[in-house]
């Protein structure tokens, strides 16, 4: 009786012991996959464009397209069906000045990622930057083309030199230091918005009207003088700030294949906001290219 009691007890005990091994291994496994930092990793293209799209909100709402856009009408090696197609094609757009082979798998280099950052940038508005050369210890290692880019986001304290007083362009750029870029860029955009020069719009003489359409919304025309009637007019956004909505526009380039008499031509637009709303005229934007 004594014998057949210590069998499973004894079988039992090797149970408990085996379960317990087994599980701790298990734990300690999950442990060391959730607490992996992937911030201090290098980064491929396809993860830096769709930093730089997504982090500095670019995207292509305003452009007309005859057909549907692909990735692969402008870039020789980024798949149609690839999740981060949508984010090469709003790159084109924006000024990251990607390559026409860029290679999504490829990794990014400092002063690659500070080039693309610059250029969407860049493409954000026009803003003023003060005419002084920032040299650094390994200024000599940056590739051709791409001091322009360094050297403007040092003055806007996006990037940053090391305590050596070296930027390291050639070293690949982790995502820890591309994120911290574009929330330095993010920064900069608020804290020092674009100027438009007069030179960026040929409107003048803005001005708008309001009726009533229903007892909600009320119909706005903006009007404006242009230099002849090649020109276009188009409303680009509507900024709802308490109680008022912003009207932001801009011109549209006329027809280069076509002729124009130069006379002082008013222009109209027309867009709706609720009733409750004030209008009022917003910033004028840079001149769009022919739609054609």
């Amino acid at each position: 009786m004594i014998r057949q009691i210590k069998k499973p007890l004894l079988l039992l005990l090797f149970i408990a012991i085996f379960s317990t091994i087994v599980s701790g291994s298990v734990i300690a496994k999950n442990k060391t996959v959730t607490i992996k930092d992937h911030s201090k990793n290098s980064m491929n293209t396809a993860t830096a464009v769709s930093l730089i799209v997504n982090g500095l909100k670019l995207n292509i709402d305003n452009l007309r397209f005859i057909k549907e856009p692909k990735a692969s009408d402008y870039y020789t090696k980024v798949n149609d069906n690839a999740p981060y197609a949508g984010d090469f094609i709003i790159a084109q757009f924006n000024g990251l000045g990607l390559s026409k082979d860029v290679n999504p798998k490829s990794k990014v280099t400092r002063e690659q990622f500070a080039k693309w950052l610059f250029g969407a940038l860049s493409h954000k508005g026009e803003y003023a930057w003060v005419d002084i050369y920032q040299s650094f210890a390994d200024e000599n290692q940056v590739t051709n083309g791409y001091m322009e880019s360094i050297q403007k986001l040092l003055l806007a304290k996006v990037v940053t030199l090391d305590g050596k007083q070296k930027f390291y362009p050639s070293r690949l750029i982790t995502y820890a230091e591309a994120n911290a870029m574009i929330k330095r860029t993010v920064k900069y955009i608020k804290d020092a918005p674009p100027v438009v020069s007069p030179s960026d719009s040929v409107l003048s003489n803005a001005k708008i009207s309001i009726e009533q359409e229903t007892d909600a919304v009320k119909r706005v025309t903006l009007t404006v003088s242009a230099p002849h009637p090649g020109y276009g007019l188009e409303i680009t956004s509507i900024e709802f700030v308490k109680g008022e909505a912003k009207i932001r526009y801009r011109a549209v380039q006329p027809d280069p294949d076509k002729m124009y008499i130069q006379m002082i031509t008013e222009l109209k637009a027309v867009t709706y906001i609720p009733s409750n709303y004030k209008a009022v005229l917003g910033d004028v934007q840079p001149t769009a290219p022919f739609p054609g």
